[in-house]
């Protein structure tokens, strides 16, 4: 699904279980795991789904008043920074529920989101004069990291289809003092043809088959999760990725991404668009952060896939890391 800043993660006593105790995980989805992430990195994915993830957060300068004080506030708990970023930081699991229910995150303060959901905000680099569309905006926490970016100027279109997720999306905005959004109740594929080439960035981070939210500790996350979701979920995938890319004025940055690591949710949805228009291409993305992630597949289940895919990302499950796939892409000017 969309907006996955703050999956489930699982309770202290469940982040206990003896992994050799665990149920495994489901067989075509550990297929999955062995087929995308490279030999140096599997084993590190495997034991990733064993155990609770660190916490990762952020300060939102949209409603922080004195840093200086909130990083007092915070001196109770083993915070981390995170490298290559201001104002991110990581503590382990234990310090999951002191942070949930600190004032800072009460008032908005401090955001907690995972750190891929971030990366795709960097790579698309909002800028404060710009005019910017988010395709599938719920929970809104990279709408509001947009609008951080943005120093509140410029103007963000939110589209949300799905109401209870459009007034938990309004709810949280308005929480973390966001004040250049506006929201539209509205199915995202209807989006460019309604408005076409207005936007200067898109950000489509799509519904998907919640791969990321997979965890051995609950066999309750992998229950709704088959081949046949992953396909449902390109098919909806590409109708919004069509929708993005024609509301992208020429020159634009479109960033689409997914919580999936399966390809026929990325590379391939991204591959059938690539090879229906010559004017979008895949660019490197803004990198400001060590993450552990692979590039995107050029070829897979024998299909030979766009070149292009090579400068997207898939972000590896790790003990901070949530599994993630983003891919930057620029929409040529006439004549370029």
């Amino acid at each position: 699904m969309a907006g996955h800043e703050n999956n489930r993660h699982p309770s202290p006593a469940e982040a206990t279980a003896v992994p050799d105790s665990l149920p495994p995980l489901p067989p075509a989805f550990e297929a999955l795991l062995h087929a995308v992430i490279p030999p140096p990195w599997q084993a590190q994915a495997l034991a990733s789904y064993t155990t609770a993830k660190d916490v990762v957060f952020r300060l939102n300068p949209l409603r922080l008043q004195d840093r200086a004080a909130a990083m007092q506030a915070l001196a109770a708990l083993p915070v981390q920074p995170v490298p290559g970023v201001s104002d991110v930081f990581r503590l382990p699991p234990r310090a999951r529920t002191a942070l949930t229910h600190h004032s800072l995150v009460a008032d908005g303060s401090l955001y907690i989101q995972g750190i891929a959901s971030m990366a795709a905000v960097w790579a698309l680099q909002p800028q404060p004069h710009e005019e910017v569309l988010d395709l599938a905006a719920a929970p809104g926490g990279k709408t509001a990291l947009m609008a951080a970016c943005m120093d509140n100027r410029g103007r963000i279109a939110a589209v949300e289809p799905v109401r209870a997720r459009f007034f938990r999306l309004k709810a949280n905005l308005q929480r973390l003092g966001v004040r250049n959004t506006q929201l539209y109740l509205k199915d995202g594929r209807q989006v460019g043809r309604l408005v076409p080439q207005r936007f200067d960035r898109v950000l489509l981070d799509a519904p998907c088959s919640s791969e990321a939210q997979i965890t051995r500790l609950d066999p309750r996350s992998w229950a709704h999760w088959s081949q046949r979701k992953v396909r449902a979920s390109a098919q909806v995938q590409a109708g919004l990725l069509a929708s993005a890319a024609d509301a992208l004025k020429p020159g634009g940055v479109l960033v689409y991404s997914t919580c999936s690591l399966s390809p026929e949710e990325n590379e391939c949805v991204l591959d059938v668009l690539l090879r229906h228009r010559d004017d979008l291409q895949p660019e490197p993305a803004p990198w400001p952060c060590p993450l552990p992630a692979v590039p995107g597949l050029t070829e897979w289940a024998g299909q030979t896939l766009h070149p292009g895919l090579v400068h997207a990302r898939r972000i590896i499950p790790t003990e901070w890391t949530d599994a993630f796939f983003l891919c930057r892409l620029r929409k040529r000017s006439p004549g370029s």
